[in-house]
């Protein structure tokens, strides 16, 4: 559910501004409205932190990812360790890309063999000149006798299909030969080699100081919310109305319903402040907060993908979790998939207490793919019904009826969001607003079994017959489509516009109901390519003289085939069903969002009782 808000127009003098504004973001429950805000300098530099931090949060997740990672000892505070962080971070950068240039010297360098860099000066002084050069080795093929008789050559190595050699003249002698020239080294390879090492060496320490950081993710975590409050408080600053030549401020605030007495304590107890309460209107940016119960808070998680719902309509949460679940079942559709995705998720709600709700998440989708999969006779692409004790599994199998069946799902889906938005209508502008959909919803409804007969799906006779109520109940819904789609406007111009809306309808119905029909063929793709890499690793291994090999080879390729098949699906059944969701039900429902979620000014608990013991 959207949790109803209050809102709060506030008054105060200019000079208590930065203190309420403190005193507001210990209580940590008022949303202060952002207007016309430009950053400053200072705000910048602000937003630039943020953003380092969570650089700072990514890399060094990484590189605790590595199996040679081995944590240091974590740092004091999470001030201390992000400074260090920086500090390391930067002379490792600047060390590695010293490290990379000089291995790539050392490797141009290779070419050359061992030298002394001091003789090519001495020979130079004393009046032989060398001449660098690399060509491709066909091309020094085709000329080396041409160049031979004007310059001394002298070949120093062949590599890649490339030919190194030195053109030995006088000082003042002009070499005119067509290939690449190159400056003269003033180093080796084996020097460079050398470089490399003592680059190496000073790593080492830094890499130590980046392991301590590391070790210290959690606190440069929370030094990086104390920017964002920083910058959040510093917004809200900004977006005060000044008035009365500077000497007051206006502000803006929302807070959940029941938390307005609280709200409301803080802005009596305050000195000189003057605040008027007042119902959110249509016309508000009103932020949302949603508030579902532990059953359906899982997938909000889902819903957070696309947008939050705006306030004053409808949260669509709790009536599209159950259909997602569902779709999500019916499209990885095999049992033994589900069965790995039941046991993640009791797994991450064991080890994972702060990842309750995706934990719930994936249990539950588990647990429909489970269901779905039994159904579907398919546990790892194996038929169920093939062991004995399950053969009675037969009689209630959907496998050759799931296109239907995926049809049938998308009647139910869209006529249930037409029904939410009838409600939703009615609840915000009243009853004869919600009479258009009204009326589209009974002409569906009398049409449906002349649809199911077009698609050659069996119904009762008796229902295909026109009696004079299921007549009736279509011109009643004709005339609600035609005549009441904007109600007060010209009957004329309501029924024009009535006929294009039956266009648009019809078409988006076909396209909306037409959709369904992935979860039947993602389904039966992903039980396919399952049955299929079971039948490819049973008959390769087969070939196989060597029993032990044999099975070895039989689990390789089954637990390939699988682990690409449950990847490949779990993508598609996580997907589909979000569009079905996002597209057709949120369409039909009447979703209507916003980019505003309630963010009260809030302050980290967890940081002032550090800073307090500190």
């Amino acid at each position: 559910m959207i949790v109803p808000m209050t809102k709060y127009n506030i008054v105060l003098f200019a000079q208590q501004k930065e203190d309420f504004l403190n005193k507001l973001q210990d209580l940590g429950l008022m949303d202060i409205t952002i207007t016309s805000w430009e950053p400053n300098d200072d705000q910048r530099e602000l937003i630039l932190s943020i953003e380092r931090h969570n650089t700072a949060i990514s890399r060094l997740k990484e590189l605790a990812k590595d199996e040679n990672f081995v944590p240091g000892e974590p740092y004091s505070n999470g001030s201390e360790a992000y400074e260090k962080y920086l500090e390391a971070s930067h002379n490792l950068d600047t060390l590695n890309a010293e490290i990379a240039q000089a291995e790539k010297d050392a490797a141009e360098l290779k070419a050359w063999g061992t030298f002394n860099p001091e003789y090519l000066e001495q020979l130079r002084e004393s009046g032989v000149i060398l001449h660098f050069f690399s060509v491709y080795t066909h091309e020094y093929e085709a000329n080396i006798v041409e160049w031979t008789e004007k310059y001394n050559i002298q070949s120093i190595s062949e590599e890649g299909g490339i030919t190194y050699f030195v053109a030995i003249t006088g000082p003042d002698e002009e070499v005119a030969i067509n290939a690449q020239e190159i400056k003269a080294p003033s180093t080796t390879a084996q020097e460079k080699e050398a470089e490399i090492l003592k680059l190496n060496k000073e790593r080492e320490p830094w890499l130590k100081q980046m392991a301590r950081a590391a070790a210290s993710i959690d606190m440069i975590a929370e030094h990086g919310d104390t920017e964002k409050e920083r910058l959040q408080l510093s917004q809200a600053a900004a977006s005060a109305q000044e008035e009365a030549e500077g000497s007051l401020v206006i502000m803006e605030g929302w807070t959940p319903s029941e938390d307005s007495a609280k709200v409301e304590k803080m802005l009596d107890e305050y000195p000189n402040v003057f605040y008027i309460k007042s119902r959110p209107t249509p016309e508000d940016n009103t932020p949302t907060l949603l508030k579902n119960g532990k059953r359906m808070r899982m997938f909000e998680i889902i819903g957070r993908f696309y947008s939050q719902p705006k306030y004053g309509t409808m949260d669509l949460t709790r009536w599209f979790g159950p259909f997602y679940a569902l779709f999500f079942g019916l499209c990885l559709a095999d049992a033994g998939y589900g069965l790995i995705y039941f046991i993640t998720g009791l797994v991450m709600r064991a080890k994972l207490p702060k990842m309750r709700d995706l934990a719930n998440l994936i249990t539950v989708l588990g647990a429909s793919t489970i269901v779905c999969g039994v159904l579907m006779d398919s546990f790892f692409g194996v038929k169920l019904t093939g062991w004995a004790p399950l053969a009675g599994l037969k009689n209630y199998l959907i496998s050759d009826h799931m296109f239907y069946i995926a049809l049938a799902i998308g009647v139910v889906q869209i006529l249930f969001a037409m029904i939410l938005k009838i409600v939703l209508y009615t609840r915000r502008f009243g009853f004869k607003y919600a009479l258009a959909t009204l009326g589209w919803f009974l002409m569906l409804l009398t049409l449906l079994p002349t649809l199911a007969d077009v698609l050659d799906i069996s119904v009762p006779e008796s229902v295909l017959v026109w009696s004079p109520v299921k007549l009736g109940i279509l011109i009643v819904g004709a005339i609600l489509m035609l005549f009441m789609n904007k109600p007060g406007r010209n009957p004329f111009i309501n029924f024009g516009s009535g006929l294009w809306d039956l266009y648009n309808n019809i078409v988006g119905f076909i396209s909306d109901f037409l959709s369904y029909i992935r979860l039947f063929a993602i389904g039966l793709s992903g039980g396919i390519l399952a049955t299929v890499f079971n039948d490819l690793a049973v008959g390769l291994s087969s070939s196989i003289g060597v029993p032990v090999v044999q099975q070895i080879f039989l689990i390789v390729i089954l637990l390939f085939g699988h682990s690409l098949t449950i990847f490949m699906s779990s993508i598609s059944a996580f997907v589909h069903p979000m569009r079905l969701t996002f597209v057709e039900f949120y369409k039909n429902a009447g979703f209507e969002d916003t980019q505003r979620e309630f963010t009260p000014l809030k302050r980290n608990r967890k940081i002032d009782n550090q800073n307090k013991s500190n």
